[in-house]
């Protein structure tokens, strides 16, 4: 008398590999594509806070405050924020400056990655 021994497949068959291997490709393009994005944007962080820690900064002008952000952004390489989307509300003692911008860049064929930042510090008292 014959027995059958039963024996049950183990892996992953090529169709299935396959399809893995196309998830991965796309969250890694994702990845590579908003990474950049968000290291951007901490420089942004970056030179609010520097621009918060400075002293006597509440009672300094606009123009000023636009200077040194300015220069924080050229010197780090910031990109995607210009002076329209820098909002500075000054008044002796207060200092509010808010940077509101979005980022958009391609992603595959129609399809683009949009990103919104929202920043604010304020120092002093309104």
């Amino acid at each position: 008398m014959m027995k059958k021994i039963h024996k049950s497949q183990k892996g992953m068959t090529l169709v299935s590999f396959i399809v893995v291997m196309m998830i991965v490709a796309f969250f890694t393009m994702v990845i590579l594509k908003v990474g950049p994005i968000y290291m951007n944007h901490s420089k942004v962080v970056h030179a609010l806070e520097t621009l918060k820690n400075r002293p006597e900064i509440e009672e300094a002008s606009k123009r000023e405050v636009w200077t040194s952000l300015s220069k924080q952004f050229n010197m780090n390489y910031v990109e995607n924020v210009t002076k329209k989307e820098v909002k500075i509300t000054s008044r002796p003692g207060y200092l509010k400056v808010q940077i509101v911008y979005h980022v958009k860049k391609p992603f595959i064929d129609t399809l683009s990655i949009w990103v919104d930042f929202d920043n604010t510090i304020e120092v002093g008292t309104e």
